[in-house]
């Protein structure tokens, strides 16, 4: 439905009052020919401020849609097209089948096994059924005009510009997008945490054929603790995540609440956010960061609440056992009944080469996996498979609920989004109000497995799987054993709202990718089933050092913006503040100031102790033995077993402070320290260097130092660096801090925002925007966030442009 003239007025009079211009040609390339009125299409005016942050002005969602798509591909046309040629399965055809994925939008390990998942998914017509279904089980008008408005405004750029960015400039691949590719990305980004992490086992799954051997066990051929490691890795430990932390009036200043969000995403490719305002008028208007290619906001703020996700530790998947028909291995047997798996067959064409057709075999309970040399390998015998239920397969929900937050005016209004929609695959909320509202929950879309169901079910594996890693493994033999549903979920198979862990109105309320438990550790969560996550076991430094930080600051109070932009920027190491004194003392011991190092030889140790005890614990571009410890710490927690690092175990009383106190004696100390000092001096790094020196990126020629630390020393501003010794240090960046924003409210209608992308804006190097916020996160430096009217029209660097629909 198009909106009223009223809108249409005011979008027109804020083209006129503000500075008619194009993209700078740099950033976009010239137009091939004039904007010129739309005629009835679709249009929207893009104005941009400092640092090419675009503020979209819509009539209503179709427009707004268009403006996005137009906007985005203005600053990431290569990036876009890359994943759009992903999720339409051509990448065969257009890279070769080989090639490696950058693995944005799935995990496959080539380009031929992507293509195969994604034609697979096509061809079953899977996004167009749940686009077919009716609101809520499938996505709202609004969200399909929003798809095929930035469908239409991708288009209209590529055919109104010239690609300046050398990375697809001329490229054949670069093709006009549909509404259906736009929601085959929505989809592919849902199912991340299952079938696309699995797409090598899905498409390589292969029945048996011929004689084989005869199981000598239950589950043969299945090592339960890769299984564990495999999920695990997976979950909220792995190198992505993010922090996210909101204070209610309680610890405020003026009784409003705060949000800091700092998700910690890949600095390259696909997976990357691009920030906007997205603005409809009476109807939405709000700010912050999208994943490339979709349309909506999906981390952000509006002028009374703020949110931001964290990858959470619910496993969003399980696995069910097939017990096979020993006569043929593509029948299965239920209740004693046999079924026939359903074969998929798909072609793929390939570069310069003949088209590549295989199966994929598909049962009630999901897609068959199977890879003997996979991670981990799961076998496919001639009585047992495995088969994958992911229940977002089924989801296409996640836009419906970002588009909820956009439109939410409290906590009360996120928490109603999610319970309506239920559409986030992988992640948990963090949010806070103008009111002084906080919230923390965990509702995510979860296969319906309940401890009870877990006993009762469970094969052999999953007997070992479920308590140690949340992965249940189901036995298919029996159709009682399949996930149940609750009376408040929307869709059958899913735990409802009522069974997520949900923190409401503590005094703070935060995440760094562990569970639920200690969202806040005065009032820690529990009583909810093990597939969200643990109760009472050991967290990561980096929660540690969260819940250290955020609840001092509670507890101190009278807290504002520049409060989380201190936190932000603090850089501390926890791992340092536990250790590096010790570690200091250890090496100052050392007969000889010498250890020898893994390759046997003795090392000269002796000038590393006084860097060690002088070093301030922080992760600051000018800390002078930073690097030091960083590649020692990580040398040593890769080859001392846990069991033997720590002197004070862990306990669940305490589980803030411990374990603590490094065991110094433990076999491999000496070690790391003797292979941390050859290592930087055979890479002409001195010992005592400051931490930019020697981690940074490139940007223009010009070395652009890095603040933050990694995983391992558990430091907020999380930034998990390329090692590259024949350049002096970490190159580059792979992933870390994204889009960080610090929101709080002041009382009147603006909201007072910092935002920072750490990357930039543009993909692009011949953008003005390619580099200019890196720069600014090197100097620990924030944008003020234009927001209301009065700011946007009074910005020194405002463009606006009218776009339309050719």
């Amino acid at each position: 439905m198009r909106t009223t003239p009223v809108r249409g007025l005011l979008v027109a009079a804020v083209a006129l009052l503000t500075a008619s211009a194009a993209l700078p040609a740099a950033a976009a390339g010239p137009p091939t020919r004039q904007d010129r009125p739309a005629h009835g299409g679709l249009s929207a005016v893009v104005r941009y401020t400092e640092y090419g942050i675009p503020h979209i002005l819509a009539d209503d969602y179709a427009d707004l849609g268009f403006g996005t798509g137009w906007a985005q591909a203005a600053d990431q046309v290569c990036t876009l097209a890359d994943g759009f040629v992903t999720v339409r399965g051509d990448r065969s055809r257009f890279f070769g089948p080989t090639a490696a994925t950058d693995l944005s939008l799935s995990s496959a390990g080539d380009n031929l096994s992507s293509d195969l998942y994604f034609r697979g998914v096509r061809q079953s017509r899977t996004v167009e059924k749940l686009l077919a279904a009716p609101a809520p089980l499938g996505p709202s008008r609004q969200v399909k005009d929003l798809m095929r408005g930035f469908a239409a405004g991708y288009d209209s750029w590529l055919a109104r510009h010239r690609i300046t960015d050398p990375a697809c400039a001329g490229a054949k691949w670069v093709r006009p997008v549909s509404a259906l590719d736009v929601a085959t990305r929505y989809y592919a980004l849902s199912v991340l945490g299952g079938q696309g992490g699995a797409v090598d086992e899905i498409t390589g799954a292969e029945p048996p054929t011929g004689p084989t051997a005869t199981p000598t066990a239950t589950e043969p051929g299945v090592d339960a603790q890769a299984l564990v490691k495999s999920v695990r890795v997976g979950a909220g430990t792995a190198d992505m995540g993010s922090n996210a932390v909101a204070f209610s009036g309680a610890a405020t200043a003026n009784g409003r609440g705060l949000l800091l969000g700092n998700p910690h995403y890949p600095w390259q490719g696909g997976r990357r956010f691009w920030q906007s305002q997205q603005t409809i008028p009476g109807e939405l208007n709000v700010a912050g960061a999208s994943l490339l290619g979709t349309p909506t906001i999906a981390i952000g703020y509006n002028s009374r609440v703020a949110w931001s996700h964290t990858v959470s530790t619910g496993v969003p998947f399980n696995l069910t056992r097939l017990t096979l028909d020993p006569s043929d291995p593509t029948v299965y047997l239920v209740d004693g009944r046999p079924e026939r798996m359903t074969r998929r067959t798909v072609t793929v064409p390939v570069e310069d080469g003949t088209p590549v057709t295989r199966s994929q075999w598909w049962t009630r309970y999901g897609p068959v996996i199977a890879d003997p040399d996979g991670d981990p390998p799961l076998p496919w015998t001639s009585t047992t498979a495995y088969a994958l239920n992911d229940p977002n397969a089924a989801n296409f929900r996640f836009a419906d609920t970002s588009l909820g937050f956009g439109r939410a005016r409290s906590t009360a209004d996120v928490q109603a989004s999610l319970d309506r929609h239920q559409g986030l695959p992988w992640v948990n909320t963090v949010a806070a109000d103008s009111a002084g509202h906080t919230l923390y929950t965990q509702s995510q879309v979860l296969p319906r497995i309940t401890d009870d169901l877990a006993a009762r079910c469970s094969t052999d594996l999953g007997r070992i799987t479920y308590p140690q890693a949340g992965l249940a493994v189901l036995d298919g033999s029996r159709a009682g054993c399949a996930p149940g549903s609750d009376a408040d979920a929307v869709q059958p198979g899913t735990f409802g709202p009522a069974r997520m862990p949900t923190l409401k109105d503590a005094p703070y309320a935060e995440n760094s990718n562990d569970s639920a438990w200690l969202a806040n550790a005065d009032r820690p969560l529990t009583g909810y089933e093990r597939i969200f996550g643990t109760v009472g076991t050991q967290r990561g430094l980096r929660t540690r050092g969260a819940i250290e930080d955020v609840a001092a600051m509670a507890a101190r109070g009278g807290l504002t913006v520049r409060d989380l932009q201190d936190q932000e920027f603090a850089n501390r190491a926890p791992a340092g503040a536990l250790a590096a004194a010790d570690a200091a003392t250890a090496c100052a011991a050392l007969p000889g100031g010498t250890a020898t190092g893994s390759d046997g030889k003795a090392v000269d140790v002796a000038g590393a102790c006084p860097v060690l005890a002088s070093w301030d614990r922080t992760m600051n571009t000018d800390s002078r033995g930073a690097l030091l410890f960083d590649r020692f710490w990580r040398k040593l927690t890769s080859t001392v077993p846990a069991a033997q690092f720590w002197k004070v175990p862990f306990s669940a009383t305490d589980p803030v402070h411990t374990p603590n106190t490094l065991s110094t004696a433990a076999p491999g100390f000496a070690t790391a320290l003797a292979d941390t000092v050859a290592e930087l001096r055979g890479a002409g790094v001195p010992l005592d260097s400051a931490l930019g020196e020697h981690q940074f990126v490139v940007r223009d020629g010009e070395r652009v130092p890095v603040p933050g630390g990694t995983e391992r020393l558990g430091v907020w501003n999380k930034i998990e660096p390329v090692w590259n010794a024949a350049q002096g240090g970490y190159s580059d960046v792979s992933f870390g801090s994204s889009h960080i924003q610090a929101v709080g409210w002041d009382g009147s209608r603006c909201p007072v925002a910092r935002t920072l992308l750490t990357y930039s804006q543009s993909s692009n190097p011949n953008s003005p925007h390619h580099s200019d916020q890196t720069l600014l996160f090197s100097d620990e430096k924030w944008v003020t966030a234009r927001f209301c009217e009065k700011d946007i029209l009074s910005s020194p660097a405002l463009k606006s442009v009218r776009v339309n629909e050719i």
